[in-house]
């Protein structure tokens, strides 16, 4: 089973798989342009963190992906943009070439902005040059290629989204991303949640990885029985009013909640809260509540929110605290059919106590794409769902998203689930 949709995907077959592509490339690689938008040259180049990248490096690296995997390949006449941008835009693919390292993304300063908008319009028009007019051999070879392009492309919007507001956070005057427009499409307006109640989720036998409709990553296949005990599920995340009640009951302060490796992040970091927390008496918004920073900058904690930006450790320690458990991912995607189940996607990434490994019967692609994700299969746990940063489209019930357990700066949030 392929995991990309072939020529005659339905989606595609509407209009003609060329021009159907022409358009989808078109919107997605333009709202790259327009997350970037309310940001400045200065804002692009800056990297927080080395797990963080800046605007600027991802806006050219979206280029890098169709220069080097579908244009290079496929396109003979094909003239790059700039030779030495194979290099500094590679991420980890060592089929590929060498790679500026990651950690000093940052240092980047040239090429200038303009100039990896100029590239990003270059690679645009090839492609679009491609899609129109490439021969038929080669088109059938690269539309999957293409496909993976836009799906990579869409991840790295949405880490558009989370590096930046990392880095925004390491400002003491704390500025706002977010436009008042551009927040209602990203879904940031504050909901009301009905009290957790738990659902049984079904039990026995199920079938968990990619059904072969539409696009897939590789790592969600190949598609396999799991078999589960009966268990039940919260049919809500926890939210901020919850995860407060955590805090004053000392929660960063009791090491029997914790895992081995999460108290010893809490001691080495000096966490007493989510990230972008500010406590009452917090210098950076001083007031007599607690507030939160995001995209919007910094607002009142809204206790009906979902708590987010935690680690899988503080997702753990809650989960002990109130007497449950993480689901497993296998449980979350069973799950996602039970009645009455909400912010399953939409929301926050929600962390599993899945680690992070290749499915029975798993292969990776053949070529360069063969390390998109098997490579990293051990020390991550998984997260499954999506988030409010997450593009429209590009969610589904087998999506398998990781991360190592202390990574705080993903929109990542707490389901609970325990035994029945």
């Amino acid at each position: 089973m392929s995991p990309f949709p072939s020529a005659a995907d339905s989606c595609l077959e509407a209009q003609g798989p060329r021009e159907a592509m022409a358009r989808r490339f078109a919107q997605v690689r333009a709202h790259s342009l327009a997350l970037a938008e309310p940001l400045s040259a200065e804002d692009q180049c800056i990297q927080s963190m080395p797990d963080a990248s800046p605007t600027k490096w991802h806006l050219a690296h979206g280029s890098w992906f169709f220069e080097a995997v579908v244009l290079r390949a496929h396109v003979p006449d094909y003239r790059p943009f700039d030779e030495r941008f194979f290099y500094l835009f590679n991420s980890y693919y060592e089929a590929l070439g060498p790679r500026h390292p990651r950690p000093l993304r940052g240092l980047l300063t040239r090429p200038p902005l303009a100039q990896v908008l100029a590239y990003r319009a270059h690679v645009d028009a090839a492609v679009q040059s491609f899609i129109t007019r490439g021969g038929e051999p080669m088109w059938q070879q690269a539309l999957p290629l293409l496909t993976l392009g836009l799906q990579h492309e869409q991840q790295h919007q949405e880490l558009m989204l989370t590096d930046i507001l990392h880095a925004l956070s390491c400002n003491p005057i704390l500025p706002a991303y977010a436009q008042p427009a551009l927040a209602s499409a990203l879904r940031l307006a504050p909901t009301v949640v009905p009290p957790l109640r738990w659902l049984a989720g079904p039990a026995g036998t199920v079938q968990i990885g990619h059904d072969g409709g539409g696009f897939a990553f590789d790592n969600e296949t190949p598609r396999h029985s799991v078999l589960l005990s009966p268990y039940c599920m919260a049919d809500r995340l926890v939210n901020c009013g919850e995860y407060l009640q955590f805090i004053e009951d000392g929660g960063y302060r009791r090491p029997e909640l914790w895992l081995s490796d999460g108290w010893a992040a809490v001691q080495a970091n000096g966490w007493s809260c989510p990230p972008y927390w500010l406590a009452p008496d917090d210098v950076r918004a001083p007031a007599r509540h607690w507030q939160v920073f995001g995209l919007q900058g910094v607002r009142a904690l809204d206790a009906s929110a979902p708590v987010s930006q935690v680690s899988f450790y503080e997702a753990a320690a809650y989960a002990e605290w109130a007497g449950a458990r993480l689901p497993t991912e296998f449980e979350w995607e069973a799950a996602c059919a039970v009645p009455g189940i909400a912010q399953m996607t939409g929301h926050l990434w929600q962390w599993t106590r899945s680690s992070y490994d290749p499915y029975p019967g798993f292969r990776p692609l053949a070529g360069a794409v063969g390390e998109y994700n098997g490579k990293f299969m051990v020390g991550q746990l998984v997260l499954r769902g999506s988030s409010s940063a997450t593009p429209a489209g590009h969610a589904r019930p087998s999506y398998r998203n990781f991360f190592p357990p202390g990574a705080r700066w993903q929109f990542s949030g707490i389901r609970l689930a325990k035994d029945a």
